[in-house]
């Protein structure tokens, strides 16, 4: 049975290039179009009132197979998950060019500190680049600081450290940004920061990244896995991970982590090169 979170299938309507593979009452050719806010919660249902599954940054490339009273039903190009937006937050494609490297950076009207505010563009957001102006880049929505931009090449060489930048943010399910995050999207993040790239989910991440070491001494780097949650080992002892019992990311002991979850580990898995 094919998994519901990344394949854009209902009983009256999937993708054209699933006709033969899924019974659909009707198929339809996706258009790709692209995020304009910095970040928009990607829903299990049309509806505010429905589960965050994820979010999608500004820059992200989505496919649209429908778009009904102000919701798109879109599949995301980066990890291939599947679910509804607000239609207002996509817009035509963009050609971006660079990334935000801060975890959080203002997107303004202008290039000056004290102009409005338009957007917070989260870690991983991509924007088309301007001209310079002093300190800021215009962009394809505003002006950002240059200092918050690089490249799309240009990876982060240690996907531990960016996780480290989040200690202290908000758990929130389904979130991957400065403004709430959950385990998997905290690892998720950091990979593709890192030029990573990273399923969605735990038990995704669990089946598709790395090698399992468990037994193993632990190292910085390590990902530690229980039935639906995930963490990072900072160094051979201390876990980090967003979670439901501090409500934020924390680090802590993973002897007291592990004692406090009552489910045993079930992988450790780490990622060389």
């Amino acid at each position: 049975m094919a998994d519901r979170r990344l394949t854009p299938a209902r009983s009256d309507l999937a993708a054209a290039h699933l006709r033969g593979q899924v019974e659909a009452a009707h198929f339809v050719e996706g258009t790709a179009v692209s995020v304009i806010w910095g970040r928009v919660s990607l829903r299990s249902a049309p509806s505010d009132g429905a589960a965050q599954d994820s979010e999608l940054l500004r820059g992200e490339t989505v496919t649209v197979y429908e778009r009904r009273n102000g919701w798109a039903w879109v599949q995301a190009q980066t990890d291939s998950y599947v679910g509804y937006v607000r239609e207002a937050a996509l817009g035509p494609s963009t050609a971006a060019d660079v990334h935000v490297v801060l975890p959080l950076t203002p997107l303004l009207a202008a290039p000056d500190v004290k102009a409005p505010l338009r957007d917070l563009l989260p870690l991983n957001a991509l924007v088309k680049a301007g001209t310079r102006t002093g300190d800021f880049i215009e962009t394809d929505g505003g002006f950002v600081s240059a200092r918050a931009l690089a490249p799309r090449a240009q990876v982060a060489p240690d996907f531990v450290a960016v996780a480290e930048q989040f200690l202290g943010v908000p758990y929130v399910w389904g979130g991957k940004t400065f403004q709430g995050m959950d385990c998997s999207g905290l690892i998720q993040t950091a990979f593709q920061a890192a030029g990573i790239a990273a399923p969605r989910d735990t038990d995704m991440m669990e089946q598709d990244l790395g090698q399992a070491v468990l037994g193993a001494k632990l190292k910085r780097g390590d990902l530690v896995f229980w039935k639906g949650h995930v963490g990072v080992m900072r160094d051979a002892e201390t876990l980090l991970h967003a979670n439901a019992f501090h409500m934020l990311v924390a680090a802590e002991p993973l002897t007291e982590a592990v004692e406090r979850i009552d489910k045993p580990v079930t992988t450790i898995k780490r990622i060389e090169g």
